[in-house]
């Protein structure tokens, strides 16, 4: 503890940390990281030549240099730090998690929360064992309320972040079919999720809660305090509805005082659970209702999620960002419903699905043709080995995608865009353009 409180020390000095060595400006001091194909201990003299103002290594031949503390492991070292950061800070730090729609609901809530407050949240994919330390060691004095995603493909992941942050308060947004080849199963996924859930019931405040899914429900201690919402319909102590989606969610919220209206820049209904959570944490925190509504519509959804495009005369719905089962299906029953000509469908790989991949990108297949859909290209190695009509467009990856076909082949469409990162679908828009 008494070198995590000297490097602290040094950390007050400019309150700026990196882990890439490029990023030397403002000074700051550099954590020489080691990746598979990387050893951040070779940059430290660089970073210090080029004005970082200190640097953590672990390698034993920096020892005597004044500017270099040398650790027995830097990850830990930073860890660490960020949790010594994170005890010393006053302000309510909610963290949040799921399968699906988590960036999309952090990013809302925060554009709620900064109609009154200063909030620090997560940027980028800073998610993980790495990510977490440093969006907490970007918080400052004048921050107000930190929102920290929390990202995980294996158990015990979403416990040792908390382990870190230890927030006060928690919402994971939804559970499904994602990352089974490390949590395993189904189950797997729930009780990584539920790892938040049961540290704010350990030391936490309370938690926020889609009281209409049952499985945040049954994985929700009976001890914990519960700030629920819902679709309309459901018990809870905020709800709301889809007044329309035809391209664009309009939905209504109803306020302790009545009903309001709020027009999002975010495609397909199942957007409303992501507002709605927004709206219950704004209204926690004591918004005022125009100034949550004002915060959600002032959202522009971005980086290939859930993001409506126009380009080559078509109407683009690129949602490439990531894919699993549950949110394909809901991206694809999404797409049936909206009252659009000429739809065409682009349709990536699921990956990290073990050995439930097979059965799973059946399953889309089959819910594409039972839908009617005779425009679609299937995209990867899995779909390439489902069962569909011989005619079907089979592409291995994306690049043989464009260069099988012409931009004039999407021109004037309707189209989706949904696949999982590794297959990169968003080339196709560099087509379209």
């Amino acid at each position: 503890m008494a070198a995590i409180e000297y490097i602290y020390q040094l950390f007050l000095k400019t309150q700026r940390v990196f882990t890439d060595s490029r990023q030397t400006e403002n000074g700051g001091i550099f954590f020489a990281l080691k990746g598979d194909s990387f050893d951040g201990n070779d940059y430290v003299e660089k970073a210090l030549a080029d004005g970082a103002s200190y640097a953590v290594s672990d390698r034993k031949d920096f020892e005597g240099n004044d500017r270099v503390i040398v650790v027995d492991d830097v990850l830990s070292t930073l860890q660490e730090l960020a949790n010594f950061h994170r005890k010393q800070l006053k302000i309510p730090v909610l963290a949040i998690t799921g399968t699906n729609g988590k960036t999309t609901t952090k990013e809302l809530i925060t554009h709620v929360l900064k109609q009154k407050y200063n909030v620090l949240s997560t940027t980028g994919n800073l998610n993980n064992h790495i990510g977490v330390p440093l969006t907490l060691l970007g918080i400052r004095a004048d921050h107000e309320i930190a929102v920290v995603e929390m990202g995980a493909n294996h158990p015990g992941e979403i416990e040792f972040l908390c382990s870190i942050a230890e927030p006060d308060y928690g919402i994971i947004t939804n559970v499904g079919m994602a990352h089974l080849e490390g949590f395993g199963s189904f189950d797997g996924v729930k009780r990584t999720k539920g790892e938040l859930y049961q540290s704010i019931a350990n030391s936490g405040k309370g938690i926020f809660i889609n009281s209409g899914n049952e499985h945040l429900l049954s994985m929700a201690p009976g001890s914990v305090e519960k700030f629920t919402y819902s679709v309309s319909g459901r018990e809870a102590q905020l709800t709301g509805e889809v007044v329309n989606c035809d391209l664009w969610l309009v939905c209504r919220v109803l306020f302790p005082k009545g009903w309001l209206y709020i027009k999002t820049n975010l495609t397909g209904v199942y957007n409303l659970e992501n507002v709605l959570a927004a709206c219950r944490i704004g209204l926690f925190f004591g918004i005022d209702p125009i100034l949550i509504q004002k915060g959600i519509e002032s959202y522009m959804p971005s980086n290939n999620r859930s993001q409506v495009l126009q380009a080559g005369g078509s109407k683009i719905i690129s949602d490439c960002y990531n894919a699993n089962p549950s949110s394909m299906e809901a991206s694809i029953r999404n797409f049936m419903q909206l009252e659009q000509k000429n739809k065409t469908l682009i349709l990536g790989d699921m990956l990290e699905l073990g050995e439930d991949s097979e059965r799973e990108h059946q399953k889309i297949v089959e819910l594409v043709y039972d839908a009617g859909f005779e425009n679609v290209y299937w995209v990867g190695a899995n779909f390439q080995k489902a069962d569909m009509p011989a005619e079907a467009k089979k592409f291995k990856d994306a690049d043989e995608l464009l260069s099988s076909i012409k931009p004039e082949d999407l021109a004037d469409r309707f189209i989706l865009i949904k696949g999982s990162r590794g297959i990169k679908l968003e080339k196709v828009l560099e087509l379209l353009k």
